[in-house]
Order: structure tokens, then sequence, then C-alpha cells
């Protein structure tokens, strides 16, 4: 399994940090349980990115997490937590029958769930017949965005709406559209552009808003997209802002300039896409994440509450005893020292960032020269390989791995390696053992390996 780099913002105990968890990228594309409390590997791996944080937030206050060496939890640790949050709840009935904090999103959710609300990508066309239905939502959809967007000319919204190079994610609820984010889509920029979005009156304060940014979000991932940009007027900045977009553009203005439409009095704000996350189960992972860490602190926190009896070994003549034989030190978390690190290891974690990204920029660009490397140069394009993305969940190539080197993402030796063993394992995922395509994954990623000897930085 392939880990991503999240940045996490956690405070505990009063003590409030910045820290890189780990948690793997599966864990955000799986359907939880949350009723069942099922003890699925995605949530195990969401106790274990968690996890990452209470370790670091009890070791190291200086924020450093290179410093910090983590363990997985294990399977047992991860049961008896998930069963003790069961009973919990199982104990407190009342709280069940009669959720107290039940979160707007999970209530969208459920309606989802039981049809009371449905979300279509709709749109005109000139090249084949359009169904009534999606006239009639058209039509719809024009009468919200004119009643909620007053300031907007009437004809200029029909004109987007019906527009065939426009779509529109539509709500519907009882058959009707009660609101929606027409938008269009720019493949060969790599972005979407959205025009309009609103929810009726009558329907807001729900979770709707919410709901449907993070459908669109991962609409645009499923076709290969990666950035949502818009203009926000004064009153639309601050929902734009709670659904992740900023005023700081991270595109180069070339890529957008002459696509978009400019308003004026208008900000532009943007929103990068993270293709490991699906966005309409963000929510419920984070808060299952949640769930299981107060629990392993409660647990933790009865360890370290037990009183044990004092030792006596040194009134019998011992001078020195080993640390580990002290009654409790385990149980609340100490581990052996590591060993020395390995003289084949100079550039570990611990070393100077600077010298890390160097020996990792070598590497990469060594990978890129190499014979075998054409495949894995850029992503692959949705236009050549349709289907490619509704099997590969967590695409990576070689230019993605460059951006990410530029931002100083890659922050640990595994880090890089695990986005470059992601682009091997993809291949072969998708492509037959006899494939052009599979040779070269093999003879790259052998090549890698040879490359990270050479500088220490592999160590199987």
């Amino acid at each position: 399994m392939h880990i991503v780099c999240t940045l996490y913002e956690s405070q505990i105990n009063g003590l409030c940090l910045t820290a890189r968890a780990r948690p793997f990228s599966k864990l955000f594309c799986a359907q939880l349980e949350l009723e069942k409390f099922s003890i699925s590997q995605n949530s195990r791996l969401a106790t274990k990115s968690f996890y990452y944080i209470f370790c670091f937030a009890a070791t190291n206050a200086s924020h450093r997490v290179n410093d910090c060496q983590f363990e997985d939890l294990s399977d047992e640790t991860v049961v008896r937590a998930m069963k003790a949050i069961s009973e919990s709840k199982a104990i407190n009935k009342s709280e069940i029958l009669f959720p107290v904090n039940v979160s707007r999103d999970e209530n969208v959710k459920a309606e989802e769930q039981q049809r009371a609300i449905e979300f279509h990508v709709v749109g005109n066309s000139l090249t084949k017949q359009v169904d009534k239905q999606t006239i009639f939502w058209l039509i719809g959809l024009q009468a919200v965005f004119a009643y909620q967007l007053p300031e907007m000319p009437r004809e200029y919204i029909s004109q987007l709406v019906f527009d065939t190079k426009h779509k529109t994610l539509a709500l519907i609820k009882e058959n009707q559209p009660i609101g929606g984010i027409c938008f269009r889509p720019f493949a060969s920029q790599g972005f979407t552009e959205i025009v309009f979005c609103a929810v009726t009156m009558s329907e807001q304060v729900k979770g709707y808003g919410t709901h449907l940014m993070n459908h669109l979000k991962d609409y645009s991932i499923k076709h290969g997209i990666r950035h949502l940009l818009t203009y926000a007027d004064c009153d639309a900045i601050g929902y734009f802002k709670k659904q992740g977009f900023s005023k700081d553009i991270k595109l180069a203005r070339p890529v957008y300039a002459g696509f978009i439409k400019e308003y004026d009095g208008a900000t532009l704000m943007h929103c990068e896409l993270h293709p490991s996350i699906v966005n309409t189960q963000f929510i419920s992972v984070i808060r299952k994440q949640s769930e299981i860490l107060k629990e392993l602190i409660a647990q933790r926190h009865n360890e370290v509450q037990k009183v044990r009896p004092g030792l006596t070994c040194f009134k019998e003549g011992l001078r020195s005893i080993p640390v580990e034989s002290i009654p409790g030190l385990r149980e609340i978390g100490w581990k052996p020292q590591m060993r020395a690190q390995r003289t084949s290891r100079p550039l570990e974690e611990s070393s100077d960032p600077e010298k890390l990204a160097a020996s990792f920029t070598a590497v990469l660009q060594s990978v890129r020269q190499h014979q075998a490397a054409w495949p894995f140069l850029r992503p692959v394009p949705v236009a050549e390989v349709p289907d490619y993305y509704d099997h590969i969940k967590y695409p990576m190539d070689l230019k993605t791995m460059g951006e990410r080197l530029k931002q100083g993402y890659y922050v640990t030796r595994r880090l890089f390696m695990a986005d470059m063993a992601r682009i091997f394992s993809n291949c072969r995922f998708y492509n037959s053992p006899e494939t052009e395509y599979y040779r070269c994954a093999n003879s790259l990623e052998r090549y890698f390996q040879t490359k990270m000897r050479e500088l220490g930085l592999w160590d199987k």
C-alpha cells in the first residue's frame, strides 16, 4: 500500500501542532459503515494515521515529525478500540435513537442513500437528442440560478445553462431541481471553471451546498481534472473558503487566462484536488478517525494511571538494571532505542532537507532519462485511455513527482519511494505482463533501486 502525505492540524492535551501524518491512500476511498463499526482495512488505516499524530504530540514538542519513529498499530489494538466504541454506543441507547450531534453531512448522505435527493450531471447537446427530463431540469436550474443570483442577467444565465460546452451538477428533490453548480471543464488545461453555484432559499443551511461541491470534486477527479477555478463575489467568498478554495492561485496564469470568464468586482479563487481523496466520504473518515483516536487516548490514559509497586532490586545489591525491565514502561509506549544507523544509509530522514532534496532530484533526473521511462513521463491522458482512471484510483507519474519535489513534499525518503513504487504498481496492475508497458515498469524499477542504493537511500 502506498503512502500519501496529508497535512493535519490537531490539538492534543493543549499542545497545538501541525504534523505530517501518513494515512494510506485507500483510507479515503472506501465507504465506511459507521453504524456497524466494521473493522475493515480502511478503518485500521484511519486509526494508524491518527496514532501517528498522537505519538508525535506525546513525544516531540519541537514539531519535527521526522525525529519520531512510528509503528503501525496491531489489528488487535484496533479491534479493541472499535469494540469499546461500539459497546459505549450500545449502552447509551438514547443517543442512538435521538442523536444529539448528527452533522448536516450525515443527514444529506442519508437522504441521498434513501433516494430522497439525487445528483445528476446534465447538459444540452447539439449532436444527440436531449430527453425531456433533462430539458425540464435545465429550465428549473435556470430559474434557481436567476432567483438566487439576482445580479446576473437572466439572458446570460440562460445562455450558459443551455450552452453545449457547459454542464450542470443538479441537486434533485421530488423530481424538482433545488440547487446546482453550472461549470465548464477545460480538459486540455486541467481545470474546471465554476460559473454558477446556488441552492434555493428554502433548502439552504442543510448541508446541500457542501455536498454539491463534494460531488463536483469527485466528478472532476474521475475525469482527470485536478483544479477548480471560480470568480466569487463578496457574498460567496466565505462559502468557497469553506469548500477548500483559496485566493492563492497555484496555477500559472497562462494556463487559465483567456479561457475563463472574468467578472468585475469578483475575486478569482482556486481549489486543488487530491486524487486520493473521495470528497463525499472525507468527513465520515475524519469523524471515524477522531472516535478511534479518543478511544486510544483513553486507553493509554488508563495505563498511565496505574500505580505499580516500587523496585526492590537495589535493596538486594544490584547497581543497575535494564530499562526495559521496569514494570509499566512498555505499556505507556516506551520502546528500545533504535540501533545506530547503518553506514549504508547516510541520508536518512534526519539529515539536511536540502541535501535530501538534492539526492531525490538527481535520482528523478536519472530515471527520467532512462530509455524505459517514456510511458511514465506524464499523467495518462484520458483521451487516449478512457477507462484508465476507472481502474487506477491513485495515479502517479514522473512529472507529478517533479512538481511535488519542487513544492517540498518529499520530506522523507519513504514518501519519495512510495510515489515511485506507485508508478510501477499501477502499470503492472493495468497492463498485461506481455506488454511493453509492463516490461518498461520492471526495467525502470530495477534502475531506480540501483540509483537509490548508489546514494545510500535504499536499505532493502
